[in-house]
């Protein structure tokens, strides 16, 4: 299928990219359509709204800079995207590239689900207060590789 793309332009994707949402995202619950596609530059996605060409968010895999992050989740949440373990699930966090010079940061307080099966997908909000909705990311990633995160 084609789609009209914020990073891209016009672009031909596979139908199994499609992720549904079926809640939306927080502030966007209008918007329930998606795509996963592989940025340019690696670790990081693009999630490029069916709906509205405009609208697209940067992601990224939490685990890579944040190897002690945890999903504290109540499996029930889970169930509506078809979920009853982690086995299945992708998880992404949304991540900001503001200008000016500020660092880039990724939401670990909010991050998306994704059941890779059947691509549906929620956004979960936990209440551990090690995850907020700015960790800067290269500062945690150098914390990584140095061991002392």
């Amino acid at each position: 299928m084609k789609v009209a793309t914020k990073a891209y332009g016009l672009i031909e994707v596979d139908e199994r990219q499609r992720i549904s949402f079926p809640l939306g995202l927080l502030g966007f619950e209008s918007f329930k359509e998606y795509i996963l596609l592989d940025a340019e530059r690696q670790p990081f996605y693009w999630l490029q709204s069916l709906e509205v060409e405009q609208i697209a968010f940067i992601l990224i895999n939490p685990f890579l800079f944040r190897p002690d992050y945890e999903l504290d989740i109540n499996d029930e949440e889970l169930k509506d995207i078809g979920l009853s373990g982690p086995e299945k699930a992708l998880i992404f966090s949304i991540v900001t590239i503001p200008s000016g010079g500020s660092p880039m940061t990724a939401n670990l307080q909010g991050p998306l689900i994704i059941n890779r099966d059947i691509r549906s997908g929620k956004q979960a909000v936990l209440t551990d207060p090690r995850w907020k909705t700015k960790h800067d990311i290269i500062e945690e990633l150098a914390a990584v590789r140095q061991g002392t995160c």
